[in-house]
């Protein structure tokens, strides 16, 4: 008897990987099915137009925060392209397989990036998604001021506002690195605002933040 019930356990063991393997099979099949509706024929990629379009279907805006989150969790390496195996990540974690389920995926993503684990992963990202070119490594003030509104915007408004307001303003610095886009991040995240109280420029701060809160302050 126990070897007839081990060899039971066994059996339903198999039985039930097999049917969940093939459920997993069916389930990229859909989301393979899913992206060739927005890939490119020629590039065999969803191109900016096959994102247009998917916006479109998602009635989202292209330049929605969403669209962006959407591109990290697929951790999508060339802006405005989502190839096929970074479309399987993202979609496989979403569990989102039709345009339906990635439109209701589209809540629970965002608060799972707005958690603090997440969103530091996830702003650093936005920056690197903007380096468009090899070995580019800093990106131009205009669309820093974009990205900013599109990331902070909604968490430090005053803060977006004026620092804005500043890179616009300022003649020093005509592009931006990633060392100082992820301290505008720590200058939101950590400083009294807007009196600016804790705020110590002895600290490793980047210059133009030392600037800028200069600027702050003779305001």
């Amino acid at each position: 008897m126990p070897r007839n019930s081990s060899s039971s356990r066994k059996g339903n063991a198999n039985t039930t990987a097999s049917a969940s393997g093939k459920a997993a099979s069916k389930e990229l099949d859909r989301i393979d099915q899913f992206f060739y509706s927005y890939a490119s024929k020629s590039s065999g990629t969803i191109d900016p137009e096959g994102i247009e379009a998917l916006c479109s279907d998602l009635k989202v805006d292209h330049t929605d925060v969403r669209v962006l989150i959407l591109a990290w969790k697929m951790q999508a390496e060339k802006q405005g392209y989502f190839t096929q195996d970074e479309w399987r990540t993202g979609l496989k974690a979403l569990r989102a397989d039709t345009l339906t389920k990635l439109k209701k995926a589209f809540v629970d993503l965002e608060k799972e990036v707005l958690k603090s684990s997440n969103f530091v992963d996830f702003y650093s990202y936005a920056f690197r998604y903007c380096l468009t070119e090899e070995k580019q490594k800093s990106v131009d003030i205009e669309s820093i001021c974009i990205l900013l509104e599109l990331v902070l915007g909604s968490q430090f408004r005053p803060q977006v506002d004026d620092l804005n307001h500043y890179l616009k303003v300022q003649i020093d610095y005509k592009v931006i690195n990633l060392d100082q886009w992820m301290g505008f991040y720590r200058f939101c995240n950590e400083i009294s605002y807007p009196d600016l109280s804790n705020y110590d420029q002895d600290l490793a701060w980047p210059l133009i933040l030392d600037n800028f809160v200069d600027w702050l302050r003779s305001k």
